[in-house]
């Protein structure tokens, strides 16, 4: 098994809940071959991504980096 261990510090909590909780369904769509939990601390979101192979966990990598830019640039739109 290949891992790897994201540890994000936002500057507000609120930023960070926000983050938390848009990257929550995605959990309930599993990316194959990988598991994914994450855990919110305050302002410090912790992703961990356990994968069977070395692409399935960069692709997993991938999709959760993009999600959190993506929920960071819809905050800073709205």
């Amino acid at each position: 098994m290949k891992n790897v261990c994201f540890f994000l510090d936002f500057e507000k909590i609120d930023v960070a809940r926000i983050v938390y909780k848009s990257l929550n369904p995605e959990i309930k769509h599993k990316i194959p071959k990988t598991k994914v939990n994450i855990k919110l601390e305050e302002t410090f979101l912790k992703i961990e991504i356990e994968a069977k192979d070395i692409s399935s966990l960069r692709a997993a990598c991938n999709s959760y980096l993009r999600w959190i830019n993506t929920a960071l640039s819809v905050k800073e739109t709205v």
